[in-house]
């Protein structure tokens, strides 16, 4: 009896009837997903948000496992979102008096000048060759990108990270070349959001549900492509290795309506096969 192509493999096939060998356009996450620049941003952005919930008081346990919900949750979405959300928490808390209660911007600003420490110290390092780039990068994921690209699938990034710098960043993992479009966070909302970067993709070519592939690290995205009958292949990639599976992910990939799970792309040739309907790779 013929199995499918994912059988046996470090792979999970939360949804078997996914309706598969349709493929147009593939968007894709960036940090966690195809670059490791930006490897242990939580670590970073929670220590920031509890200092500025806090102020001058001592921060509580309850205080800190409500940041770490909070970043669990908005993974993916534009880091201004996130701030939103952290004024919001500070003002709940009342722990800080209203006339030194940072607005969004000025709140991201902290955290992006803590972030950009180790992720300005980590493309010297690409640069000066110290680091190479597979590891900065999935495994997997140039050869996962070529094999879509062979088969004529247009391939995007969609990134919660500001727009500049996902673009640059894009450029020093040399990822840049594969993608038709490059979209990141602007200054508002308005501009710029996931879910209106699929809108607008499937309305300029007329796709219609498993026609468009969403590829990502947090739920933002896979929501966002599920509640347009999309394809949703979740990322659960340990960031520190660059491979292997991070179960902390798992769970909230899951909750987000992930069909497919992979710890990175070591099985992008068999994973190809599948979502195009290749046939089995044994029998």
């Amino acid at each position: 009896m013929s199995q499918h192509p994912l059988h046996g493999l470090d792979v999970q096939l939360i949804n078997p009837d996914i309706p598969v060998g349709k493929i147009k356009h593939a968007l894709f996450d960036f940090d966690g997903t195809i670059s490791l620049l930006r490897e242990g941003w939580p670590e970073i952005m929670a220590p920031v948000c509890v200092e500025l919930i806090c102020g001058d008081t001592a921060p509580t346990p309850a205080i800190e496992a409500e940041v770490a919900q909070m970043i669990d949750e908005t993974t993916g979405i534009q880091t201004i979102l996130q701030m939103e959300r952290l004024v919001e928490m500070i003002r709940e808390h009342g722990l800080v008096p209203e006339d030194r209660i940072p607005d969004a911007h000025a709140c991201k600003q902290v955290y992006l000048d803590r972030l950009m420490v180790p992720v300005r110290e980590r493309i010297a390092r690409l640069e000066s060759g110290a680091l190479s780039v597979e590891e900065v990068t999935v495994r997997g994921v140039f050869r996962f990108l070529e094999l879509l690209a062979e088969r004529g699938v247009t391939l995007y990034v969609f990134s919660g990270t500001d727009r500049d710098d996902v673009r640059n960043e894009a450029a020093k993992v040399g990822a840049a070349p594969y993608f038709k479009e490059i979209w990141g966070a602007l200054r508002t909302v308005e501009e710029y959001s996931k879910e209106q970067v699929i809108r607008d993709v499937i309305a300029e070519h007329d796709l219609h549900g498993s026609e468009i592939l969403a590829v990502g690290d947090g739920p933002v995205e896979l929501r966002n492509v599920k509640a347009v009958g999309g394809i949703a292949l979740g990322v659960a990639s340990d960031e520190l290795r660059g491979h292997g599976w991070d179960h902390s992910k798992t769970a909230r990939l899951t909750k987000a309506g992930a069909d497919i799970l992979i710890p990175d792309f070591t099985h992008a040739d068999e994973l190809v096969a599948f979502l195009f309907a290749e046939g089995p790779a044994t029998a």
